[in-house]
């Protein structure tokens, strides 16, 4: 029940009510509901229709069964887009996550996703559009460290070397790291060796 104490908060003070007026409806102390808010302790699972009626709401909305499918759903999507991918075929790859982005406009693993196929795929322009959006959004670090890694490489391949080197100065240390992106923006790349390491840091090395 990941989301009930956010959600048994939410609906109560949409509702207007206070924990007393809960714990009257429930039978139940007015500290039984606090801890509940809290996450300290769960309502006992025979509350929970009670509850739902009280919030005029579901059972599933109430714990968060929705946005746990959501967020499986995401995953799916995810795991989708990466099998096509890793198989090569970029294209199809791209329509998973442009019919996601129908569904889920804002969410930042959706947008980023699509940059990296299309920046896989040579879209340089399209892909920093995407990222440049996506970055903001995201809370994932480490998704964010790789997708800035991928920027600094289309920047440079879009002849925007000032940028490229002012972002990779600000990558942490690790695979998508300053010390070893900014030596190869110094040393020039090829448009070949460009893709290759924009392919390495996405999906791996072949």
């Amino acid at each position: 029940m990941l989301y009930l104490p956010q959600n048994l908060k939410q609906y109560r003070l949409l509702k207007n009510l206070t924990q007393e007026d809960v714990a009257g409806y429930l039978h139940v102390t007015a500290q039984s509901v606090s801890k509940w808010e809290r996450g300290e302790s769960c309502p006992d699972i025979t509350l929970l229709p009670a509850l739902a009626n009280l919030f005029e709401t579901s059972i599933d909305r109430l714990i968060g069964m929705d946005r746990i499918r959501a967020a499986e759903t995401r995953l799916a999507i995810h795991k989708k887009a990466t099998a096509f991918q890793r198989s090569g075929d970029y294209v199809s790859a791209e329509e998973v996550y442009r019919e996601a982005l129908l569904i889920y406009p804002n969410k930042p693993g959706m947008i980023l996703g699509l940059a990296g196929v299309l920046a896989l795929q040579g879209n340089s322009e399209e892909a920093i559009e995407h990222i440049e959006r996506g970055l903001p959004l995201s809370s994932n670090e480490k998704q964010k460290a790789t997708m800035r890694a991928v920027l600094c490489f289309l920047y440079l391949k879009t002849g925007k070397t000032e940028k490229a080197n002012a972002l990779a100065a600000t990558l942490p240390h690790m695979r998508e790291s300053r010390e070893i992106i900014q030596p190869l923006i110094a040393g020039g790349l090829s448009a070949r060796e460009i893709d290759e390491n924009i392919q390495n840091i996405l999906i791996g090395e072949r």
